[in-house]
């Protein structure tokens, strides 16, 4: 009985908790649902996430710290001299061959004067050795024939005397001559060999002073063409820093040139991104300066034999106990398409992302062709020599004289 009745009351008990449970509310129903729908979009990001990297994104290295880069070229004057005319300033565009700076060419037409006397004084000069070879071989002749002359005179001085015909002071001042025509024979003909070591083998047109003094020539028109500096190649200026009336010398920097259509770019990537790097893989890249409205299509050209850090000036030293490992940067120059380059110009020094698809991997890792072909050349240094030719013509003509031709020079000889 008993029993019974602590049985009904624990059913009753245990009826009364359920009674006392609150039904949960709608608002944790709703928290409940967001929290698991929160949870799906994670897990649903996670999975487009990692789609993608395994499809898409781990077939590309990506850098922000890449720059454009390009030629810059110096222009320096090759002879001294002051400044008296500058043609272009900052920002100008300048086409190959154009006359950028004029230095005074004063002292530069005075050395061209000197030149030009020198050369005529020379050939002057050296026709006198010409001559004079032919008079030493006159001179030669007659001291054979004194010589000649004195021998005999000798041999019968000496028969006579030997007879007591003549005295012995005859006899003696017989041999004095003779010794003293053969002296004066001997000495001539060193005489006619010094001239002919000097003549032999050429002409007075050809000859080797006269040659220097050509060259001397050349060299003082040379100096006065150089006067006018000329652009090497088209481009835009850059960092004028030439004057009016300064006093430049060779090696001494004027302004410069900057080509924008040989720009290229160097994006730095760290070394753990590089192993799949090889040469002609194609590179995006977009420029701060344009946005992301503009993308310009690349290749890359080569990696570079050294990080950044070991061509500096000073290049760090880890052999301390302080050492702590930084990721190393290795610049990769990559080519750019010249037709979006002259849509979209860019300037050395702007701010790039670059990023390289590493899909193909045919490529080599470092260039190991030798390219025979010039990189960059320019025509503008090669100067007709045509008129200082015509120039020295003129002078030999002039100051050559007719009646001395090369067969005469070589028959002299």
């Amino acid at each position: 009985m008993q029993s019974n009745q602590q049985e009904n009351s624990v059913t009753e008990h245990s009826k009364g908790s359920q009674t006392n449970t609150p039904a949960p509310t709608p608002r944790k129903i709703a928290r409940r649902r967001w929290l698991l729908g929160l949870v799906a979009i994670v897990l649903l990001a996670g999975i487009a996430y990692g789609a993608y990297w395994f499809f898409i994104a781990r077939f590309y290295v990506t850098t922000d710290d890449a720059y454009v880069h390009g030629n810059r070229i110096s222009l320096m004057p090759r002879v001294q001299g002051m400044v008296t005319g500058i043609n272009v300033d900052d920002t100008d565009y300048v086409t190959q061959g154009q006359t950028l700076v004029i230095l005074d060419d004063s002292d530069a037409q005075l050395a061209l004067e000197r030149a030009k006397a020198n050369l005529a004084q020379t050939l002057r000069q050296v026709q006198e050795r010409y001559v004079q070879l032919e008079q030493q071989r006159a001179v030669i002749d007659q001291r054979e024939a004194t010589s000649a002359q004195a021998e005999r005179d000798f041999e019968r001085a000496r028969t006579l005397y030997a007879k007591r015909s003549v005295s012995q002071e005859y006899y003696q001042q017989a041999q004095t001559e003779r010794r003293n025509t053969r002296a004066g024979l001997q000495a001539a003909r060193h005489q006619l060999e010094a001239l002919q070591a000097q003549t032999q083998g050429t002409d007075p047109a050809h000859h080797p002073r006269v040659i220097a003094a050509k060259q001397q020539l050349r060299r003082a028109w040379l100096d006065l063409q150089r006067t006018e500096i000329v652009a090497p190649i088209d481009g835009h200026i850059a960092k004028r820093s030439v004057q009016i009336g300064q006093q430049v010398s060779p090696g001494s920097p004027m302004l410069s040139i900057v080509p924008l259509e040989q720009v290229w770019v160097e994006a730095n990537f760290k070394e753990t991104e590089l192993p799949r790097v090889r040469i002609g893989q194609p590179v995006s890249i977009h420029a701060d300066f344009y946005g992301d409205e503009v993308e310009y299509h690349g290749k890359v050209q080569g990696l570079s034999a050294g990080t950044g850090s070991a061509f500096e000036l000073l290049p760090p030293q880890n052999a301390t106990g302080n050492w702590i490992k930084v990721v190393q940067r290795l610049p990769v120059r990559v080519t750019l398409d010249p037709k979006q380059l002259e849509k979209h110009p860019l300037r050395i020094g702007l701010s790039l992302t670059a990023s390289v698809d590493v899909h193909d991997l045919e490529g080599p890792g470092l260039v190991n062709k030798v390219d025979s072909a010039s990189r960059y050349a320019t025509p503008v240094y090669r100067i007709d020599p045509a008129p200082v030719n015509a120039m020295i013509e003129s002078i030999v003509a002039e100051n050559l004289s007719p009646g001395l031709t090369s067969a005469d020079a070589s028959h002299g000889q």
